[in-house]
């Protein structure tokens, strides 16, 4: 996700900011931002927006049902470390989505709303 770690997004921020790519009834349970990119966490998948070009204009989103999440693993933030990084492998990927995620967020909040969306499928 870049070279800058990624700082919550207010979640009643994100829902709407995002509205018209969700279903009826999806919620955003959690978000972060770069500078540029964002990362949903939704009650249905994992959604990650790589924001593309030099005006921003263009945006590629990824969605990926959380059934297709085979595993994921968190490295939290050193004594030098900036932040604290999130790994996602998704079924059929090779490489696993990697996203920066600042300090100052809750690695272990994170990482149990991902466990519960995805031991429930």
């Amino acid at each position: 996700m870049g070279l800058f770690s990624a700082g919550d997004l207010d979640v009643s921020r994100a829902q709407a900011e995002f509205q018209p790519w969700l279903i009826d009834g999806e919620q955003v349970l959690a978000a972060f931002r770069t500078i540029r990119d964002t990362v949903l966490l939704t009650s249905h998948r994992f959604v990650f927006v790589d924001v593309q070009g030099m005006t921003g204009s263009k945006k590629d989103f990824q969605s990926i049902p959380w059934r297709s999440v085979t595993r994921f693993s968190f490295e939290t933030a050193g004594t030098f470390d900036l932040d604290a990084d999130m790994k996602v492998w998704v079924s059929g990927a090779a490489t696993p989505l990697e996203v920066k995620i600042s300090r100052k967020s809750d690695p272990q909040r994170i990482h149990q709303l991902m466990a519960r969306l995805i031991v429930s499928r």
